[in-house]
């Protein structure tokens, strides 16, 4: 499966967030050795009442219990928005090998739109990023989203 394959299934995940009312992010975990996926996940902040909950902190934990491993050298993370610098911590901490992301956050991207996270002297282990992978659909489901918020709250 290529990039976009692996970011049309977090595609899905994020439908299933926007679905649930919540902010519309999903995320896959691919072991890159076999190529299968070792877990999915969307955004449960809302209805989890949990500010960790976010795709990729779901996505991380699942993996690390599936797998049974403290680290997650051999997979990479694909998400359908730009980690914040909560998710990127935690990214650098399991040692994914590769974070793939779609939609850049010009708000709270941790990755290339601000503070660059992997890039600080604080981030243990850096990961290969590459950027903008489904770029429009991973923006277009949070635009539709959030326009149908605005629309309630009217």
């Amino acid at each position: 499966m290529t990039d976009q394959d692996y970011m049309a299934l977090a595609l899905k995940e994020a439908q299933k967030a926007f679905q649930a009312d919540e902010t519309p992010v999903g995320a896959v975990l691919v072991d890159t050795l076999s190529g299968k996926i070792v877990a999915k996940a969307h955004n449960q902040t809302e209805h989890g009442q949990d500010v960790t909950a976010h795709a990729e902190i779901l996505a991380l934990r699942k993996g690390l219990k599936k797998l049974s491993q403290k680290r997650l050298w051999d997979c990479d993370l694909y998400v359908t928005l730009e980690p914040c610098a909560m998710c990127a911590a935690a990214i650098s901490f399991a040692r994914i090998r590769r974070v793939v992301f779609g939609a850049f956050d010009a708000k709270g991207g941790a990755v290339e739109s601000h503070i660059r996270f992997f890039e600080s002297p604080a981030c243990h282990f850096r990961p290969n990023v590459k950027s903008g992978v489904n770029n429009l659909e991973c923006g277009q489901i949070l635009k539709d989203f959030f326009k149908t918020k605005r629309a309630k709250n009217s």
